[in-house]
């Protein structure tokens, strides 16, 4: 009686291969839960102060952050296959701090309201300003290579989502409102908020166009020959509003010289 041994790709090789191979993936598995461990022990808890106080600043502070520390984290979270990971705690985190935006601003009392809108957006871009080219090379290999899409796109929407849309429709009539009356709120102010609006929804200019017209140029159709008398009519009651509010009409120096002489 003959007995054949074991040939290539026999049973028992087999079996020693899927050992190996349950090993290895094992071991893969050990490693790679203990590079996450890391990122949240190490990397994320640093970068997340630095986020904290990059979204709190006001645009005219000057916070000590050191940028290629943060810089340095985000470079190896990458490199360490953390991407998805790292854009996903920085989005929530975000969200997180828009959400409590929202909360203060819905107790802003209506005349205050137009005002407090624009702190909140005008310091939100500006932390953006520094937290998007130091999120730089998350933007690069995984949001716009993977995503694709931008980072400040991503974090704009963020704030349309979770402040602009909850309050646009109380924010809306007072603008309206504003607008009617010169110089009720700074006019700095008024063309803020609505090319504010207008950069985060387009679509919102529909809700008041005459508005929206009054600070963003050409966005009404051209001008009909027909309706130019009303057009001749809207213009003398802005004239007259301005002149009620203590603007005088034309250059009056030149006329009080005239009179002298």
């Amino acid at each position: 009686m003959c007995v054949e041994s074991d040939a290539p790709g026999s049973k028992p090789q087999r079996l020693a291969s899927y050992k190996t191979l349950f090993l290895t993936s094992s071991s893969l598995s050990v490693l790679n839960a203990m590079a996450v461990e890391d990122y949240r022990k190490n990397h994320w808890p640093n970068l997340e102060k630095a986020i904290d106080r990059l979204l709190i600043q006001n645009p005219t502070d000057h916070i000590s952050v050191s940028y290629a520390q943060i810089y340095s984290y985000i470079y190896k979270c990458v490199c360490q296959q953390h991407s998805e990971l790292l854009y996903s705690d920085l989005t929530s985190k975000i969200t997180s701090h828009l959400q409590e935006v929202s909360t203060h601003l819905q107790a802003s009392p209506p005349e205050n309201f137009i005002e407090n809108f624009n702190v909140a957006l005008t310091q939100y871009t500006a932390s953006l300003q520094c937290i998007v080219p130091v999120f730089m090379y998350l933007n690069k290999f995984y949001i716009e290579s993977k995503l694709n899409r931008d980072l400040r796109e991503d974090l704009m929407k963020l704030f349309a989502d979770q402040v602009a849309e909850k309050h646009v429709n109380t924010l809306m009539p007072l603008l309206i409102k504003a607008h009617s009356m010169p110089f009720q709120v700074q006019p700095s102010t008024m063309a803020s908020v609505v090319k504010g609006l207008y950069s985060l929804r387009p679509e919102w200019a529909q809700l008041a166009p005459a508005l929206f017209s009054g600070f963003i140029p050409q966005i009404n159709p051209p001008a009909v020959e027909s309706l130019l008398s009303d057009y001749a009519a809207h213009d003398q009651k802005l004239q007259m509003e301005l002149s009620m509010n203590g603007f005088p009409r034309g250059d009056q120096s030149r006329k009080r010289a005239s009179e002298d002489s």
